[in-house]
């Protein structure tokens, strides 16, 4: 009973936000509250939820300050020649857009911290998506994909927790998954070529001056307007209706002048005259900013200690003027209390999953579907299996309750258990999309997307790339 519950309130979740009947915040709350009354637990509502709060907390705080932190650095204009130089090399082409998208966001995961990944990529890229009216879940869908390969470098985490869990060595297992997660990565491009193209298609592109000029008159057919035209100051032709089947939360491309506001105002990241740039401090904000991701890498600190660190530095520093601080607390208020109030919300759902049990019948139900005949490829089984339990579950729940299971299972037959731990990592590009990572939440936040419409967008891409890492692995003989 516990496993069919536990299937149908994910289920429920993931319907009522992408059918966008509910918010994410309330559904994340009411759902699992709901079914742990169903389930005959509702006493126990509140252990559940203070409990998971409690393991969430730090996760809160660290995005907290980490979004303070980052957001008073695009103020100060820590970022602005980054979106120079990558608009440059994109030359205000959609396709090379999506493609630079990809590529930042791979090579800032290096750091090994998706929240972070998320809050640079989306300060240097969303000016330019705004600007070219280009749909803004391709940002985020590209992004949560190309985090989700890299995420499993050894100190992203994913692969610390299969090594610990099967006391084997992660050098063991990541080193051979780099030409299999090569091809994840590659694919990824690949993949934002294509929807890159499709951009291209649907808008035309701008030329470099006409992209960095917020006021250039640029003026798309209304939606439904029927006809192609060509637009002012733009190459090529596009069609006004904006969206497209696979990309849901593409811009209107309305001429209406609220519309021409808002891209202007997300363009402000290339605006050499507001206010709150410190120009003569831009190296110190560059320092602080290499030394905290150095501290974070090398562990110096607790994450939340150092964000909470860093963002007081910053403030002080860039903004000795009180009023001013407080200004800048408050231009960030909105992403702090959105992706804050995420975060305790999916305490909440986390922690009744966990709580009633759900996640342990859920899991031991899958593992015991396995046919028997399926035990000499359990490795392949396991690769199978991480993406739905990755998703519909943290990776800690995954790496410690699950994969030591399939793990003996595997070991009855003759699998060896670096294949089964390899094998578990291919489901982390779909799993850093799951409405259960922390992370998710700073990047449709921060990309004003809605999560059900980054969801519908993102899950069959990312579940080909885990796919396309899977058959990688099978191909070279690793898993």
């Amino acid at each position: 009973m516990l496993t069919i519950l536990g299937f149908t309130m994910i289920a429920t979740f993931l319907v009522l936000i992408m059918m966008k009947k509910m918010s994410p915040i309330a559904a994340l709350v009411l759902i699992p509250a709901l079914f742990c009354v169903l389930v005959g637990k509702g006493a126990h509502l509140g252990d559940y939820v203070i409990e998971g709060v409690g393991n969430l907390a730090p996760t809160a705080a660290m995005l907290m300050f980490a979004i303070v932190y980052f957001g008073v650095m695009i103020d100060v204009g820590l970022f602005d020649p980054i979106v120079r130089a990558i608009l440059r090399f994109c030359k205000a082409d959609p396709m090379r857009v999506v493609v630079g998208t990809a590529l930042l966001a791979a090579i800032v995961s290096l750091d090994g911290d998706g929240s972070t990944t998320f809050m640079i990529t989306v300060s240097a890229m969303y000016p330019l998506y705004k600007r070219l009216k280009m749909s803004l879940v391709v940002m985020t869908g590209v992004a949560a994909t190309a985090n989700g390969v890299m995420n499993t470098l050894p100190w992203g985490g994913p692969t610390a927790r299969a090594a610990t869990a099967l006391k084997l060595d992660a050098a063991d297992i990541f080193v051979p998954m780099i030409p299999a997660l090569a091809a994840g990565l590659l694919f990824v491009f690949a993949l934002s070529y294509v929807l890159g193209m499709r951009e291209r298609k649907r808008l035309g592109y701008l030329s470099l001056d006409e992209a960095l000029t917020p006021e250039s008159d640029t003026v798309l057919v209304g939606a439904g307007g029927g006809s192609d035209t060509l637009t002012k100051g733009r190459k090529g032709k596009g069609k006004g209706t904006g969206g497209t089947a696979d990309a849901p939360g593409a811009s209107s491309g309305s001429a209406a002048p609220d519309a021409d506001a808002d891209a202007d105002e997300g363009f402000q990241g290339l605006d050499p005259n507001r206010e709150t740039l410190r120009p003569r401090l831009y190296w110190f904000n560059a320092g602080l900013t290499i030394t905290l991701l150095t501290a974070m890498i090398m562990e110096l600190l607790p994450i939340p200690v150092l964000f909470l660190l860093g963002a007081a530095l910053a403030l002080t520093v860039n903004y000795p003027n009180m009023a001013d601080q407080r200004a800048r607390i408050g231009a960030h208020a909105e992403n702090v209390l959105n992706v804050s109030g995420m975060v305790f919300a999916a305490a909440v759902f986390t922690g009744v999953l966990t709580g009633t049990g759900m996640v342990k019948h859920m899991a031991d139900w899958l593992v015991g579907a396995i046919p028997e005949g399926m035990g000499p490829h359990m490795a392949i089984v396991t690769g199978l299996l991480s993406l739905p339990l990755t998703y519909f579950m943290s990776n800690d729940g995954f790496y410690f309750g699950v994969l030591p299971v399939l793990a003996e299972a595997g070991a009855a037959h003759g699998v060896s258990p670096l294949e089964i731990a390899r094998a578990s990592l291919v489901g982390q590009a779909l799993h850093m999309s799951s409405p259960l990572v922390p992370a998710v939440y700073v990047l449709v936040g921060m990309a004003k997307v809605e999560f059900g419409d980054h969801t519908r967008f993102t899950v069959k891409w990312a579940a080909l790339t885990s796919l396309v890492v899977l058959a990688a692995g099978v191909a070279i003989g690793i898993i």
